[in-house]
């Protein structure tokens, strides 16, 4: 995990930024997950008709309540393969930045983009 005093990353092309799908979704579910090894939740978000709802697991416990999920939008990259963590398999991986301890800041969108909407 890149730090904010690190350089950039290698460079890379638009075409491969663009290869990754990242779209806006809404949180409709939230759950525990005790079995993680690090603390996390589960989540299900909507990406609206084009993607539908997709599992995920996220590291977020520091900064967000299972209450304070349910209904908030996040950006997130919908073409990684599935990958099985426990007994959860994540379909997706939310995007956040991290804090001053390492602590995960969810990534969002402003304004009133439709669900699904892919990051331009």
């Amino acid at each position: 995990m890149a730090r904010p005093e690190d350089p950039p990353a290698a460079e890379i092309t638009p075409d491969a930024f663009f290869d990754a799908d990242i779209r806006l979704g809404r949180i409709v579910e939230a759950e525990p997950f005790p079995e993680a090894r690090k603390p996390a939740f589960k989540l299900a978000i909507d990406f609206g008709p084009g993607v539908g709802v997709k599992k995920s697991s996220a590291q977020i416990t520091e900064h967000y309540t299972l209450e304070s999920l349910k209904g908030r939008g996040v950006l997130a990259v919908v073409n990684f393969p599935p990958r099985q963590i426990g007994p959860v398999r994540s379909e997706v991986l939310v995007l956040g930045v991290t804090d001053a301890d390492g602590h995960v800041l969810l990534l969002s969108a402003d304004g009133d983009a439709p669900l699904g909407a892919r990051v331009a």
